[in-house]
């Protein structure tokens, strides 16, 4: 259970239900997942996280499936179970195949282990790494 719950729309104040509005627009859906329902709690907060997924997970250089793959594997490596269930489902929806998860789940922990390998040693920068 959350914190403090979820605000749910009918219960939302004017500026939470523009946010999920916005959100319901641009995602083109008719709902509104608990992560944005737990934070409508703080309308501020709200607002300023959905410009800011809005803005980063829209168009830009990278493709989104590409940013729902990163997204899915800093989740991993911070082990949050949501994001996880959430950018797996986005990337799935993007074209993520079961074989592009697996190559990703095997470089998120090579990853981490390497990491931790040069943290552990505290690993100085080659010069040719320096830019």
């Amino acid at each position: 259970m959350a914190t403090l719950g979820f605000v749910e729309y009918e219960n939302a104040s004017s500026e939470v239900r523009a946010v999920y509005d916005d959100i319901m627009a641009t995602r083109k859906t008719d709902w509104i997942n608990n992560f944005w329902k737990a934070i409508a709690h703080d309308p501020v907060t709200l607002k300023r996280t959905w410009e800011d997924v809005k803005q980063i997970m829209g168009p830009g250089a990278l493709d989104p499936l590409s940013k729902e793959m990163i997204y899915l594997a800093v989740s991993v490596s911070n082990q949050c179970g949501y994001c996880i269930a959430s950018h797996t489902a986005g990337a799935r929806k993007k074209g993520m195949t079961d074989e592009m998860f697996k190559e990703l789940m095997a470089v998120v922990g090579m990853a981490n282990e390497t990491n931790r390998l040069v943290s552990g040693y505290q690993v100085e920068i080659d010069q040719q790494f320096k830019v």
